[in-house]
Protein backbone atom coordinates (compact mmCIF):
# COMPACT_ATOMS: atom_id res chain seq x y z
CA UNK A 1 0.00 0.00 0.00
CA UNK A 2 2.83 2.41 0.79
CA UNK A 3 4.40 1.96 -2.63
CA UNK A 4 1.01 2.32 -4.36
CA UNK A 5 0.19 5.49 -2.44
CA UNK A 6 3.62 6.88 -3.26
CA UNK A 7 3.01 6.14 -6.94
CA UNK A 8 -0.47 7.70 -7.01
CA UNK A 9 0.59 10.76 -5.03
CA UNK A 10 4.10 11.43 -6.40
CA UNK A 11 4.43 9.20 -9.53
CA UNK A 12 7.49 7.43 -8.17
CA UNK A 13 8.37 4.16 -6.43
CA UNK A 14 11.88 4.95 -5.22
CA UNK A 15 12.98 6.75 -2.12
CA UNK A 16 13.60 10.48 -2.36
CA UNK A 17 17.19 11.50 -2.78
CA UNK A 18 18.58 12.58 0.56
CA UNK A 19 15.94 10.82 2.60
CA UNK A 20 16.76 8.22 5.23
CA UNK A 21 19.36 8.42 8.00
CA UNK A 22 22.20 10.85 7.45
CA UNK A 23 25.72 9.55 6.91
CA UNK A 24 28.02 9.71 9.90
CA UNK A 25 30.84 10.89 7.64
CA UNK A 26 30.99 13.92 5.42
CA UNK A 27 32.32 14.01 1.86
CA UNK A 28 35.62 15.28 3.27
CA UNK A 29 35.71 12.37 5.73
CA UNK A 30 35.06 9.94 2.89
CA UNK A 31 38.00 11.33 0.93
CA UNK A 32 40.21 10.92 3.99
CA UNK A 33 38.98 7.34 4.38
CA UNK A 34 39.81 6.59 0.74
CA UNK A 35 43.33 7.94 1.25
CA UNK A 36 43.77 5.66 4.26
CA UNK A 37 42.59 2.63 2.28
CA UNK A 38 44.87 3.44 -0.65
CA UNK A 39 47.85 3.95 1.66
CA UNK A 40 47.54 0.37 2.94
CA UNK A 41 45.72 -1.64 0.28
CA UNK A 42 45.63 -4.82 2.38
CA UNK A 43 44.09 -3.25 5.49
CA UNK A 44 40.80 -4.90 6.45
CA UNK A 45 37.67 -2.91 7.24
CA UNK A 46 38.20 -3.63 10.96
CA UNK A 47 41.76 -2.33 10.79
CA UNK A 48 40.61 0.77 8.93
CA UNK A 49 37.90 1.33 11.54
CA UNK A 50 40.52 1.22 14.30
CA UNK A 51 42.80 3.61 12.40
CA UNK A 52 39.85 5.91 11.76
CA UNK A 53 38.97 5.98 15.46
CA UNK A 54 42.57 6.86 16.38
CA UNK A 55 42.84 9.57 13.72
CA UNK A 56 39.47 11.28 14.25
CA UNK A 57 38.29 10.22 17.69
CA UNK A 58 35.00 9.11 16.11
CA UNK A 59 33.91 5.48 16.13
CA UNK A 60 32.90 3.98 12.81
CA UNK A 61 31.93 0.32 12.43
CA UNK A 62 33.54 -1.98 9.89
CA UNK A 63 30.34 -2.31 7.84
CA UNK A 64 30.13 1.48 7.49
CA UNK A 65 33.74 1.53 6.35
CA UNK A 66 32.96 -1.04 3.67
CA UNK A 67 29.87 0.87 2.49
CA UNK A 68 31.75 4.17 2.21
CA UNK A 69 34.60 2.59 0.26
CA UNK A 70 32.18 0.76 -2.04
CA UNK A 71 30.36 4.02 -2.73
CA UNK A 72 33.73 5.52 -3.68
CA UNK A 73 34.53 2.60 -6.01
CA UNK A 74 37.03 0.79 -3.77
CA UNK A 75 36.17 -2.89 -3.58
CA UNK A 76 38.06 -5.58 -1.64
CA UNK A 77 39.39 -8.07 -4.18
CA UNK A 78 41.74 -11.02 -4.23
CA UNK A 79 45.25 -9.70 -4.99
CA UNK A 80 47.42 -10.75 -7.89
CA UNK A 81 50.31 -12.92 -6.66
CA UNK A 82 53.67 -12.97 -8.38
CA UNK A 83 57.23 -14.10 -7.86
CA UNK A 84 59.72 -11.25 -7.28
CA UNK A 85 61.55 -10.49 -10.54
CA UNK A 86 64.86 -8.66 -10.79
CA UNK A 87 65.87 -6.56 -13.78
CA UNK A 88 67.89 -9.51 -15.15
CA UNK A 89 64.90 -11.84 -14.75
CA UNK A 90 62.72 -9.48 -16.79
CA UNK A 91 65.41 -9.07 -19.42
CA UNK A 92 65.85 -12.84 -19.84
CA UNK A 93 62.09 -13.42 -19.99
CA UNK A 94 61.77 -10.78 -22.69
CA UNK A 95 64.70 -12.26 -24.61
CA UNK A 96 63.18 -15.75 -24.40
CA UNK A 97 59.77 -14.51 -25.55
CA UNK A 98 61.25 -12.72 -28.56
CA UNK A 99 63.14 -15.88 -29.55
CA UNK A 100 60.01 -18.06 -29.37
CA UNK A 101 57.21 -15.71 -30.38
CA UNK A 102 57.04 -17.20 -33.89
CA UNK A 103 56.76 -20.81 -32.73
CA UNK A 104 53.47 -22.43 -33.68
CA UNK A 105 53.34 -26.16 -34.31
CA UNK A 106 56.54 -26.58 -32.29
CA UNK A 107 54.65 -26.12 -29.02
CA UNK A 108 52.73 -29.33 -29.63
CA UNK A 109 56.01 -31.24 -29.22
CA UNK A 110 56.99 -29.66 -25.90
CA UNK A 111 56.66 -31.72 -22.72
CA UNK A 112 56.28 -29.42 -19.71
CA UNK A 113 57.47 -30.81 -16.37
CA UNK A 114 57.57 -29.52 -12.83
CA UNK A 115 57.42 -30.39 -9.16
CA UNK A 116 54.68 -29.08 -6.90
CA UNK A 117 53.85 -29.30 -3.22
CA UNK A 118 50.33 -29.93 -1.97
CA UNK A 119 49.89 -28.98 1.68
CA UNK A 120 47.98 -30.80 4.39
CA UNK A 121 45.93 -27.69 5.10
CA UNK A 122 44.64 -25.18 2.62
CA UNK A 123 43.76 -21.53 3.10
CA UNK A 124 41.39 -19.57 0.94
CA UNK A 125 43.66 -16.59 0.42
CA UNK A 126 41.89 -14.35 2.91
CA UNK A 127 44.14 -11.39 2.14
CA UNK A 128 42.27 -8.82 0.10
CA UNK A 129 43.37 -5.56 -1.48
CA UNK A 130 41.14 -2.54 -2.01
CA UNK A 131 41.38 -1.23 -5.54
CA UNK A 132 39.41 0.38 -8.30
CA UNK A 133 38.42 -1.47 -11.44
CA UNK A 134 41.45 -1.82 -13.74
CA UNK A 135 44.05 -1.56 -10.94
CA UNK A 136 44.79 -5.30 -10.67
CA UNK A 137 48.36 -4.94 -11.97
CA UNK A 138 49.34 -1.91 -9.86
CA UNK A 139 52.46 -2.74 -7.81
CA UNK A 140 50.68 -1.83 -4.56
CA UNK A 141 47.87 -4.28 -5.41
CA UNK A 142 50.22 -7.24 -5.97
CA UNK A 143 51.52 -9.59 -3.28
CA UNK A 144 54.86 -11.25 -3.91
CA UNK A 145 54.81 -14.98 -3.36
CA UNK A 146 57.88 -16.60 -1.84
CA UNK A 147 58.37 -20.34 -1.74
CA UNK A 148 58.48 -22.01 1.66
CA UNK A 149 58.48 -25.50 3.14
CA UNK A 150 55.19 -26.55 4.70
CA UNK A 151 53.89 -30.03 5.62
CA UNK A 152 52.56 -31.79 2.57
CA UNK A 153 53.30 -33.98 -0.43
CA UNK A 154 55.79 -33.13 -3.18
CA UNK A 155 54.95 -34.56 -6.58
CA UNK A 156 56.51 -34.51 -10.05
CA UNK A 157 54.55 -34.62 -13.27
CA UNK A 158 54.72 -33.75 -16.96
CA UNK A 159 52.15 -32.90 -19.62
CA UNK A 160 52.30 -32.97 -23.41
CA UNK A 161 49.85 -31.63 -25.98
CA UNK A 162 47.28 -34.35 -25.33
CA UNK A 163 48.92 -36.69 -22.83
CA UNK A 164 50.33 -36.65 -19.33
CA UNK A 165 52.89 -38.65 -17.39
CA UNK A 166 52.29 -40.56 -14.19
CA UNK A 167 52.33 -38.49 -11.03
CA UNK A 168 55.39 -39.38 -8.92
CA UNK A 169 55.74 -38.72 -5.22
CA UNK A 170 59.05 -37.25 -4.04
CA UNK A 171 59.87 -37.87 -0.39
CA UNK A 172 62.53 -35.67 1.19
CA UNK A 173 64.94 -33.38 -0.59
CA UNK A 174 65.42 -33.96 -4.30
CA UNK A 175 69.05 -33.88 -5.47
CA UNK A 176 70.47 -34.49 -8.93
CA UNK A 177 71.15 -38.20 -8.35
CA UNK A 178 67.63 -38.81 -7.07
CA UNK A 179 66.22 -36.76 -9.93
CA UNK A 180 67.88 -39.12 -12.42
CA UNK A 181 67.15 -42.31 -10.51
CA UNK A 182 63.57 -41.63 -9.37
CA UNK A 183 62.18 -39.29 -12.04
CA UNK A 184 64.10 -39.25 -15.31
CA UNK A 185 64.97 -42.93 -15.72
CA UNK A 186 61.67 -44.55 -14.66
CA UNK A 187 59.18 -42.00 -16.01
CA UNK A 188 60.40 -38.88 -17.84
CA UNK A 189 62.62 -40.49 -20.48
CA UNK A 190 60.17 -43.31 -21.36
CA UNK A 191 57.41 -40.71 -21.63
CA UNK A 192 59.56 -38.58 -23.96
CA UNK A 193 60.50 -41.60 -26.07
CA UNK A 194 56.81 -42.37 -26.61
CA UNK A 195 56.35 -38.94 -28.24
CA UNK A 196 58.21 -38.50 -31.56
CA UNK A 197 60.15 -35.23 -31.71
CA UNK A 198 59.49 -34.39 -28.05
CA UNK A 199 61.26 -31.39 -26.48
CA UNK A 200 61.65 -31.47 -22.69
CA UNK A 201 61.00 -28.41 -20.55
CA UNK A 202 62.10 -28.09 -16.93
CA UNK A 203 62.86 -25.14 -14.70
CA UNK A 204 66.30 -24.10 -13.49
CA UNK A 205 66.24 -25.76 -10.08
CA UNK A 206 69.68 -27.03 -9.04
CA UNK A 207 68.81 -30.75 -9.35
CA UNK A 208 67.70 -30.09 -12.94
CA UNK A 209 70.80 -28.21 -14.08
CA UNK A 210 73.60 -30.20 -12.41
CA UNK A 211 76.39 -31.46 -14.69
CA UNK A 212 75.47 -35.09 -14.06
CA UNK A 213 71.91 -34.37 -15.21
CA UNK A 214 73.13 -32.57 -18.33
CA UNK A 215 75.35 -35.55 -19.13
CA UNK A 216 72.40 -37.89 -18.65
CA UNK A 217 70.27 -35.87 -21.07
CA UNK A 218 73.08 -35.88 -23.63
CA UNK A 219 73.49 -39.65 -23.33
CA UNK A 220 69.75 -40.17 -23.75
CA UNK A 221 69.61 -37.65 -26.64
CA UNK A 222 66.94 -35.59 -24.90
CA UNK A 223 66.31 -32.23 -26.54
CA UNK A 224 65.82 -29.48 -23.95
CA UNK A 225 63.84 -26.25 -24.19
CA UNK A 226 65.81 -23.33 -22.66
CA UNK A 227 63.81 -21.73 -19.86
CA UNK A 228 64.27 -18.34 -18.14
CA UNK A 229 64.79 -18.27 -14.39
CA UNK A 230 61.94 -17.51 -11.97
CA UNK A 231 59.25 -18.14 -14.58
CA UNK A 232 56.84 -20.80 -13.30
CA UNK A 233 53.93 -18.61 -14.41
CA UNK A 234 54.92 -19.20 -18.04
CA UNK A 235 54.46 -22.98 -17.93
CA UNK A 236 51.04 -24.49 -18.74
CA UNK A 237 51.61 -27.17 -16.11
CA UNK A 238 50.92 -24.52 -13.46
CA UNK A 239 47.27 -24.72 -14.55
CA UNK A 240 47.38 -28.45 -13.84
CA UNK A 241 48.68 -27.89 -10.31
CA UNK A 242 45.96 -25.30 -9.80
CA UNK A 243 43.26 -27.75 -10.88
CA UNK A 244 44.59 -30.45 -8.55
CA UNK A 245 44.93 -28.03 -5.64
CA UNK A 246 41.39 -26.73 -6.04
CA UNK A 247 39.97 -30.24 -6.23
CA UNK A 248 41.86 -31.36 -3.14
CA UNK A 249 40.77 -28.26 -1.23
CA UNK A 250 37.11 -29.15 -1.83
CA UNK A 251 37.46 -32.51 -0.11
CA UNK A 252 35.94 -32.11 3.38
CA UNK A 253 37.70 -35.17 4.79
CA UNK A 254 40.49 -34.23 7.25
CA UNK A 255 43.99 -35.47 6.46
CA UNK A 256 46.38 -36.18 9.32
CA UNK A 257 49.66 -36.93 7.53
CA UNK A 258 51.47 -36.62 4.23
CA UNK A 259 51.14 -40.38 3.67
CA UNK A 260 47.39 -40.17 4.17
CA UNK A 261 47.19 -37.23 1.77
CA UNK A 262 49.03 -39.22 -0.90
CA UNK A 263 47.08 -42.46 -0.46
CA UNK A 264 43.59 -41.05 0.11
CA UNK A 265 43.62 -37.99 -2.12
CA UNK A 266 45.84 -38.92 -5.06
CA UNK A 267 45.16 -42.63 -5.33
CA UNK A 268 42.07 -44.80 -5.66
CA UNK A 269 43.27 -48.40 -5.82
CA UNK A 270 45.96 -48.57 -8.51
CA UNK A 271 44.71 -45.57 -10.52
CA UNK A 272 45.84 -42.00 -10.10
CA UNK A 273 42.79 -40.09 -8.94
CA UNK A 274 43.62 -36.93 -10.84
CA UNK A 275 43.34 -38.82 -14.15
CA UNK A 276 39.61 -38.13 -14.04
CA UNK A 277 40.27 -34.40 -13.77
CA UNK A 278 42.98 -34.04 -16.42
CA UNK A 279 41.29 -35.24 -19.58
CA UNK A 280 42.98 -34.84 -23.01
CA UNK A 281 40.66 -31.88 -23.65
CA UNK A 282 42.06 -30.06 -20.61
CA UNK A 283 45.65 -30.86 -21.56
CA UNK A 284 45.17 -29.58 -25.11
CA UNK A 285 43.71 -26.33 -23.78
CA UNK A 286 46.55 -25.84 -21.31
CA UNK A 287 49.26 -26.60 -23.85
CA UNK A 288 47.59 -24.37 -26.44
CA UNK A 289 47.67 -21.38 -24.10
CA UNK A 290 51.42 -20.74 -24.43
CA UNK A 291 51.45 -19.67 -28.12
CA UNK A 292 48.99 -16.92 -27.21
CA UNK A 293 50.91 -16.00 -24.07
CA UNK A 294 54.39 -15.62 -25.60
CA UNK A 295 53.58 -12.58 -27.83
CA UNK A 296 52.00 -10.85 -24.83
CA UNK A 297 55.11 -11.51 -22.76
CA UNK A 298 57.27 -10.23 -25.61
CA UNK A 299 55.33 -6.97 -25.51
CA UNK A 300 55.40 -6.62 -21.71
CA UNK A 301 58.63 -8.35 -20.69
CA UNK A 302 57.26 -8.49 -17.16
CA UNK A 303 55.00 -10.67 -15.03
CA UNK A 304 52.23 -12.55 -16.77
Amino acid sequence: MRVWKQWTDECRTTRKSGSGPRNVTSARDDRHLVRMARTDRTASSRQLAALWSIATGVSLCASSIRRRLLQCGLRARTPLYRIPLTHDHRRLRLQWANQHRDWRADWQHVVFSDESRFNLWYHDGRIRVRRYAGERHLPECIIERHSGRTPGVMVWGAIAYHRRSQLLRIVGNLNSNRYIREVLQPEAVPFLQSLPGAVFQQDNARPHTARIVKSFFAAQQVQLLPWPACSPDMSPIEHVWDVIGRRLARDPRPVASADELWVNEFYRGQDVRVARWLTPWYLINYSSSLPNFVPILAEKGNES
